[in-house]
């Protein structure tokens, strides 16, 4: 073991798993759960450690430690991307790096990357064993992929038998790792704020991809929407905006990448939505779920720049539903559910006074094709006037005075 002083490692302990089942989640849904024991022996063409979003230092040393003085499956691409620099730079200094290189791994830079579809693309209809959180269809970057989510342990053994391997059956006892006490951070790269002075600010310089985000309109008194969409349950995020190289690239350009809005679902989507986006704008209709997966905003800000003012679902996903409200988009549920049934593309949606209404209750009315149904919100005071300023920037600018706002 080539660790530094300052770190506490007992890597000769073991710990009993006997007691533990590991579980694999397989294509193409994180709730597709299984046990390893009742899928081992698949062959696998990769397994990939890390992300930006979950794996932790542990994550990265006891895969580390289980193929430590081994080699992996000539077949497989063992894949580790560590989740950032600070986590990156403490393996290093444990020899933990080193362990992994020197079992075959492939070290790609820290961040999202094969997580989101950003390299690291499986091959087609082969099995990639993966440490992140999502394995919706084509997210890897590969639309014919096989993705399953497995723990660090799980990756591991599997990369050095190339195929999905319970760990428990190791011929060597389970890793016991331990964080370095004396993490290393970082401070030589810290860049001190400039001054409160704008014209002291060093100027933003910008290739032609970087765009400024637009402007939002604020929430109308009355509200008159055409349903450009009607979708089922368990819409995810990259089905709204998908995922991949060929899409991502243009994340900080919003005219840019709204034209991939959709894409899957509807090829015709983002045109119509462009057709009504100069008058009042469009509506999503839903089922429940909407919104499930990751929590990146652009499955949020693209639309609402394509006119999105309002989503109309059974039920939506925690974090997109948030995400909603931070660009401007009105999000309500059905009171009742049966009336998404009832609805249709190219409907119109009225709501009078709907400032008004929101803030009367949780409950509200809506006209559909000259009938009225029953919807509610979740919305607290604070997010009610996010909405009616057109999203968090313009309330924030509106409120950039008044400290408590920001509560």
């Amino acid at each position: 073991m080539n660790a530094d002083d300052d770190a506490d490692y007992d890597e000769t302990d073991s710990i009993d798993l006997s007691s533990l089942e590991p579980l694999i989640a397989l294509p193409s849904s994180p709730g597709n759960v299984r046990r390893v024991s009742e899928v081992a022996g698949e062959p696998i063409y990769q397994s990939y450690i890390g992300s930006s979003a979950n794996p932790a230092f542990r994550d990265f040393a006891v895969a580390a430690e289980i193929v430590r003085d081994k080699s992996v499956h000539p077949r497989v691409s063992f894949d580790i991307n560590p989740t950032s620099r600070q986590i990156l730079e403490n393996l290093v200094a444990s020899g933990h790096i080193n362990t992994l290189l020197h079992a075959g791994a492939r070290l790609h830079q820290a961040g999202c990357n094969g997580c989101i579809g950003m390299g690291q693309a499986p091959a087609s209809e082969q099995i990639s064993l993966r440490t992140v959180p999502r394995n919706f269809p084509g997210r890897s970057g590969t639309t014919e992929d096989k993705v399953c989510l497995v723990s660090p342990e799980t990756a591991a053994a599997s990369a050095l038998y190339g195929q999905i391997t319970d760990p428990r059956a190791l011929d060597r006892p389970a890793p016991r790792v331990a964080d370095p006490n004396q993490p290393r951070l970082n401070h030589t790269m810290w860049q001190a704020p400039t001054s409160g002075n704008t014209h002291q600010r060093p100027p933003l310089v910008k290739g032609p991809n970087i765009q400024s985000l637009p402007e939002m309109e604020a929430l109308p008194d009355d509200v008159c929407l055409a349903v450009q969409l009607q979708l089922g349950d368990d819409i995810s995020t990259d089905e709204i905006m998908p995922a991949g190289s060929r899409v991502l690239p243009y994340r900080s350009n919003i005219p840019k990448i709204a034209e991939f809005v959709f894409e899957n679902l509807d090829s015709q989507y983002v045109q119509r939505a462009k057709d009504c986006r100069t008058g009042d704008g469009h509506c999503i209709v839903a089922g429940d779920n909407y919104g499930q997966g990751s929590s990146r905003e652009h499955a949020a800000l693209a639309p609402r720049f394509l006119g999105l003012r309002m989503v109309l679902a059974k039920s939506f996903a925690r974090i997109h539903w948030q995400n909603l409200i931070s660009f401007g988009v009105l999000p309500l549920e059905f009171a009742n559910c049966d009336d998404y049934d009832a609805i249709q593309q190219q409907d119109r949606i009225n709501i009078h006074d709907a400032r008004q209404q929101l803030r009367s209750g949780h409950s509200l009315s809506i006209e559909v094709n000259g009938g009225s149904v029953r919807v509610r919100h979740r919305l607290s005071p604070r997010q009610l006037s996010v909405l009616e300023s057109g999203g968090v920037i313009a309330w924030l600018r509106n409120n950039q005075h008044n400290d408590s706002s920001r509560v």
